[in-house]
């Protein structure tokens, strides 16, 4: 159960490393604007700041889960976990206000939020289970 966890957790945290690269590193490429439903380079060019930004939080979501992996692997379970915690349930709680905020980005918000989830319930089961 841990170790299922924990690769969800893993997982979520790589297509969050992803998004970073769309959001900070890609965001001016047309390529890039049809994901997020970008209309066009004047449109792109406005939101580009704010995508900036949410960038670098998926980032440090990222950085945050692998820290609680390592702790966890390491034998440091409380601390690892309930990083891993933290990190994941702020991934699904993201996915939620996206959906929430426009229906239209509900794949998107089932890319982000599904992994999370995952290692989420594998967590709550071994914490139930003992």
């Amino acid at each position: 159960m841990l170790i299922a966890a924990l690769v969800f957790a893993g997982l979520a945290a790589v297509i969050h490393v992803y998004i970073f690269v769309l959001e900070s590193l890609r965001f001016d490429q047309p390529s890039t604007w049809s994901v997020f439903g970008v209309k066009g380079a004047e449109e792109a060019a406005v939101m580009r700041p704010w995508a900036y930004n949410q960038g670098f939080y998926n980032l440090f979501l990222t950085i945050g889960t692998a820290a609680g992996i390592g702790l966890t692997a390491g034998g440091d379970h409380d601390p690892g976990l309930a990083l891993v915690t933290f990190c994941c349930g702020s991934m699904v709680a993201a996915a939620l206000v996206l959906v929430s905020s426009d229906a239209r980005q509900a794949r998107g918000a089932i890319v982000q939020g599904t992994l999370p989830a995952a290692a989420l319930l594998w967590l709550l089961v071994l914490l139930l289970v003992g």
